[in-house]
């Protein structure tokens, strides 16, 4: 499904001035620099590196400086402590991104690289320790980072006129970033907006739906085979050869983008129809005379032999999903997810299931998904059950993960009912809290239910759980829950959706009252073209997942929209359990 756009959508803005500002800073700092260079470059900055700057811009040529520099992209020294005991001389500078942090025996400097395009309309930050650092540590070292993001944005592409933003994360980013742009105000005085509305939304609004096992093409490829940084590594499996391929997942592979937003069921059968087409072209050779076979040759073949070696790939990484999913009972997965843990309708059964999970040893992070996605939309566990899945949890994958227990109990992910916390019960007390209009403040009753999601009752005040009559038609869907079967639409994608229809958060007093996000509810108003209007930002703290960005664009289509995502990385279910756990994989 590739959405095509409507004839009165905007066009998105050109992000390659990102990369190319991101590349001429790092070129600058290493010009700097005199002498012969090692280079030492963190793991996790190599992928963004290569995307930013190829090789053959590291390669500075060695003897224009007679002096030895040792420069590392990363957080931290500890080669300098080998060099002094191995008696090596040489000086050394440490090159942070995105931002720099103080250290001993070497200079420091930073390269402000913060926003990288992965394609036309994603943008990340690339920094997959964010959720962790602020969600579970309460580090806001990475808020000045996400300020000065959205400065650089609104010095390129213009002032943002609507501005609405829910949660502690967002509120602070956007009140520094109003800080920063009042501190060099002028700059963007008088620029015709790009960029209409712009969301901020933090991950902790919403759990579920990071939780929930992904079922349209992108969402599947990144679970099962891990995208980073925009690229996949698929295996021979997918190859059917002895050696690996990294592929560039965007728009700009022809095949992928009219598969990435399909629900699964789909993209085989599209697939299978492509490379029929794909035959008929090659097959027209044969009634082609010299000149008909030259203009063939020099104008259609090389498009069509990268067309079958996509289609190829793509068929490849399908089957592979297809024979993993078969194999883990990816069928009775979904239905538990959608038909108990979502709609909650016999809890029993989910937790029945979730033991199994557990009995069998699967897998340590699906299981902790699992009973995180029970906690999150039941309101927390009852003692008996908490009780019951810890103990079998750590008999069954060790005692080593306790930690991890307290981990996700201090993020919200994975509580206890305390009692007097059923959910009927916490529903009541949430319908008697009031704002306190002298103080502008939520009372204090408000702050004890800080940890409660409150999934149920948000469930059906926003319509989350779509009541259709018959089967729901995943070729042609009617609506955001597609990318969950046609069983739940996305909580951020409905709140972006119902803000947009009212222009504020204005008759979804209840609904924030239910996100115990009262007072971190705002939104910054200003006249717009209605050009501009339709262009939309949606920045996702703490991770968005691909489900997200489809459910969006697939809006986006409907009303005539066209959505831009920045995220501090890519997330999906696994990496948020692996980012609470203790336990390293």
């Amino acid at each position: 499904m590739a959405f095509p756009h409507r004839p009165d959508a905007p066009e998105l803005p050109d992000f390659s001035m990102l990369k190319r500002l991101a590349r001429d800073q790092l070129i600058y700092l290493l010009e700097q620099l005199p002498g012969k260079k090692d280079l030492f470059i963190e793991a996790d900055l190599m992928s963004p590196l290569d995307r930013i700057a190829n090789v053959s811009i590291l390669k500075v040529p060695s003897n224009r400086w007679p002096m030895a520099f040792w420069v590392a992209f990363l957080p931290s020294v500890g080669l300098v402590n080998a060099d002094k005991l191995a008696g090596r001389t040489r000086k050394y500078k440490v090159i942070f991104s995105p931002q720099k942090i103080g250290t001993e025996d070497v200079s420091c400097d930073e390269w402000a690289f913060s926003l990288l395009p992965l394609d036309v309309d994603l943008l990340s930050m690339e920094l997959p320790e964010f959720f962790r650092d602020y969600f579970l540590e309460g580090d806001q070292r990475w808020i000045n980072t996400v300020a000065q993001a959205l400065h650089l944005l609104s010095t390129l592409y213009g002032p943002f006129p609507n501005c609405y933003g829910i949660g502690r994360c967002s509120k602070m980013s956007y009140e520094l970033w109003r800080k920063l742009e009042e501190e060099e105000d002028g700059e963007t005085k008088g620029r015709r907006p790009e960029i209409g509305h712009i969301f901020l939304l933090d991950r902790d609004v919403d759990f579920v739906t990071a939780l929930c096992s992904q079922v349209v093409y992108e969402g599947l490829v990144d679970d099962t085979f891990r995208i980073k940084c925009g690229s996949v590594d698929f295996g021979p499996e997918v190859t059917s050869s002895d050696r690996s391929l990294k592929v560039l997942l965007n728009a700009e592979d022809k095949v992928f983008s009219e598969i990435r937003n399909e629900h699964f069921s789909n993209v085989f059968g599209f697939l299978s129809q492509k490379a029929r087409n794909l035959q008929a072209q090659y097959d027209r050779r044969r009634g082609m005379d010299i000149k008909q076979m030259k203009n063939f040759v020099s104008q259609e073949l090389k498009g069509l032999k990268q067309e079958h070696r996509l289609l190829s790939v793509h068929i490849g990484a399908c089957e592979s999903i297809m024979k993993k999913k078969t194999k883990q009972d990816f069928q009775e997965l979904i239905k538990t997810e959608h038909g108990t843990l979502l709609e909650g309708f016999n809890i029993r059964e989910s937790t029945s299931y979730i033991e199994e999970h557990i009995d069998r040893q699967v897998s340590p992070i699906e299981s902790l998904r699992l009973m995180c996605l029970l906690s999150i939309t039941e309101n927390g566990l009852i003692p008996k059950d908490y009780r019951s899945l810890k103990t079998q949890y750590l008999q069954s994958y060790g005692p080593e993960h306790l930690l991890t227990f307290s981990n996700l109990r201090r993020a919200g992910l994975l509580t206890e009912q305390a009692p007097g916390d059923t959910l009927t019960a916490v529903e009541s007390k949430v319908s008697k809290l009031v704002t306190d209009k002298a103080a502008g403040k939520i009372t204090d009753a408000f702050s004890s239910l800080a940890k409660k999601s409150n999934f149920r009752a948000l469930s059906k005040k926003l319509n989350l759980i779509p009541r259709v009559d018959g089967e729901y038609d995943l070729k042609v869907p009617r609506d955001m829950a597609y990318v969950f079967s046609g069983a739940y639409v996305p909580l951020s994608c409905r709140l972006i959706e119902q803000v947009l229809e009212r222009r504020s958060w204005q008759g979804l007093d209840e609904v924030v009252r239910l996100l115990n996000c009262g007072e971190l509810a705002f939104t910054g108003e200003d006249k717009a073209s209605s050009e501009s209007l339709r262009l939309i930002l949606v920045v996702f703290l703490g991770g968005c997942t691909f489900s997200e960005i489809s459910a969006l664009r697939f809006l986006g289509r409907e009303k005539g929209y066209r959505f831009i995502f920045l995220t501090t990385a890519v997330t999906n279910s696994a990496r948020l359990m692996e980012a609470m756990s203790e336990v390293k994989a």
